[in-house]
């Protein structure tokens, strides 16, 4: 069927419903619109779905998440075992987070699957945690991530924590698709509730020892705890699901001098206060930094709404506050875990730390000083996750640290996705502890980049929404890997690695190798001199990313040929 097709359909299936049909009636003479809504399926992948909140099939609302969620009961169902495990339900403070939230377990429990809902908004590390602790099949959880306010989003995690693998999500996928969107089958709350089907948790489930859990990463406990207290952080949730955790694992470690901000403390899925709920955006932290001026605040940390994102800004010596890239947060808490193990005795002779692709090159020579390999995955947690999980298995590795420059961190094995509040402990302790070496995190950063050389990135974003964005995505990718540059800016490109065909081409040799990975629509351009250029459509967002990193002893040179770099790749978008 075609998009009028498909709209019409949504018209006479959902006539019951008076606020969808008087949506839908709205856009009746916007046929651009019209089309968007309707030309296809909300996509659902590895990353479950995220959309725009709007009816339409191409949109996040009540029938998309229904029919996803019969989707994902019909793959369960073909286990007597996992519907009786049960699947763990979580949400954050976005529009209609709650209530697709229990859509979602009301579709579960109208299959036979039991579920275990959250009693309120919980962050993505405490439900990647439960699943595990709760020994369940499955987990949801409701959340857009960083998203701007008009989306919402909807993820699915397996048994050991981490997000579905590629294969796992098109097994779902084709049980979605084999789907209308009048086929969900669904109880009532009540009955749910009567049946048992359904179980509300909350801190005495889950909450409490995923605490006792995270204050076990602690490399110096008895340090910070003397220390802490004369640590002055500035925290802001972004409106999200941080807000209880993070201020609860500071105060238990012993850093008790923390100043919340206020117009930013409490739930808001409009984010009112902010262009987008990002920590990734300097003007996240415009309020933030503000209060750290008033209070004289040595840091500000900043989580995003679904708390797994951990952007910090750091005081300098000038007063000023500079906000950290992920990439050099990454690198700032992968030395301390490394160094502190080493002095602490505790370092393993396995040790293994892994990022993602596009994440820097720094952590290579840090990892190579204290002997611990470094592995690379694609860029999406859940392959950190599945890296995890092989380590476990082979009984290879042992896991220390994970980081995507995206400003995602984890030091635990007890969850498998990016983890905001253990991250706050890990950069809030090395904060601690450095200060009583008479050090900030900025010239920690220093010492950093000049033992093992300036690297240096830059990331942007071209926003291409909606259908005709998505064909120009498409239109640039197959331009740029049909025809690779073999230099850029004055530059040698060694290797071309492509993901999507699963080769990497050594350009002076003219010999291809395969990569080892998953298909994924990446474009790699590794250069003489150790920089790197990559290009890749978003995951989550109708945008596509251009990633720029260099090195150089010196750090002039360094910035000058970043700039030179990223201004030359931009040309590969045009």
């Amino acid at each position: 069927m075609g998009y009028r097709d498909n709209y019409q359909a949504w018209l006479r299936d959902f006539a019951a419903d008076a606020q969808a049909v008087a949506e839908l009636k709205a856009i009746e003479g916007d046929e651009k619109e019209i089309e968007d809504r309707f030309y296809r399926n909300l996509s659902f992948g590895t990353a479950g779905m995220r959309g725009v909140l709007a009816m339409g099939m191409n949109r996040m609302n009540v029938y998309t998440v229904r029919r996803a969620t019969q989707g994902l009961a019909d793959f369960l169902s073909a286990n007597e075992e996992s519907r009786r495990r049960g699947v763990v339900i979580a949400y954050d403070s976005r529009r209609m987070s709650r209530e697709f939230a229990e859509e979602t377990a009301l579709v579960l429990c109208a299959n036979g699957v039991h579920v275990f809902l959250f009693d309120a908004l919980r962050p993505v590390p405490i439900l990647s945690y439960a699943v595990r602790h709760l020994h369940a099949a499955a987990g949801v959880v409701i959340t857009a991530s960083h998203n701007p306010p008009q989306y919402n989003g909807y993820k699915v995690y397996a048994e050991d924590g981490a997000q579905i693998s590629p294969e796992v999500a098109a097994e779902v996928t084709a049980k979605i698709d084999a789907l209308s969107f009048t086929a969900a089958r669904r109880m009532e709350r009540e009955a749910a509730l009567e049946s048992g089907l359904l179980q509300i948790i909350g801190n005495k489930e889950v909450d409490d020892d995923y605490i006792a859990q995270v204050k076990t990463l602690s490399i110096h406990p008895d340090i910070v705890r003397e220390e802490g207290k004369n640590l002055k952080i500035v925290y802001t949730p972004l409106h999200g699901s941080g807000n209880v955790p993070v201020r609860r694992i500071l105060n238990e470690i012993g850093i008790t001098n923390v100043s919340v901000v206020k117009e930013q403390e409490n739930p808001d899925p409009n984010f009112s206060t902010l262009k987008v709920p990002n920590p990734e955006d300097p003007s996240a932290f415009t309020l933030a930094i503000k209060l750290a001026d008033e209070v004289g605040a040595d840091a500000i940390f900043g989580t995003d709404p679904d708390c797994d994102r951990l952007g910090v800004a750091v005081r300098e010596k000038d007063g000023s506050f500079r906000l950290l890239t992920g990439n050099q947060i990454g690198c700032l808490m992968l030395n301390y875990i490394l160094s502190g193990k080493k002095e602490l005795g505790t370092l393993p002779s396995n040790g293994a730390a892994v990022k993602s692709i596009v994440s820097t090159e720094l952590a290579r020579p840090i990892c190579a000083a204290y002997g611990v390999e470094l592995f690379d995955t694609l860029t999406g947690f859940k392959f950190i996750g599945e890296k995890i999980q092989q380590f476990e298995d082979e009984k290879s590795h042992t896991f220390l640290f994970g980081f995507e420059e995206s400003y995602g961190f984890l030091s635990s094995t007890f969850v498998r996705d990016k983890d905001g509040v253990n991250a706050s402990l890990l950069i809030a302790e090395a904060a601690a502890y450095y200060r009583t070496k008479g050090k900030t995190l900025c010239d920690v950063m220093q010492e950093i980049f000049q033992t093992y050389g300036y690297y240096l990135e830059h990331v942007e974003s071209t926003t291409l929404p909606g259908i005709d964005g998505l064909k120009v995505m498409g239109e640039i990718m197959t331009r740029v890997r049909e025809n690779p540059p073999t230099e850029i800016g004055g530059v040698k490109v060694a290797h071309v690695k492509d993901y999507l065909r699963g080769t990497d081409t050594d350009l002076a040799t003219g010999a291809v190798a395969k990569l080892d990975y998953p298909k994924s629509d990446v474009l790699y351009f590794a250069m003489e001199g150790g920089h790197f250029v990559c290009v890749r459509p978003s995951g989550t967002e109708p945008k596509i990313k251009l990633y720029v990193n260099v090195n150089d002893r010196d750090e002039a040179k360094a910035r000058e040929l970043l700039s030179h770099l990223t201004e030359e790749s931009r040309k590969l978008l045009k």
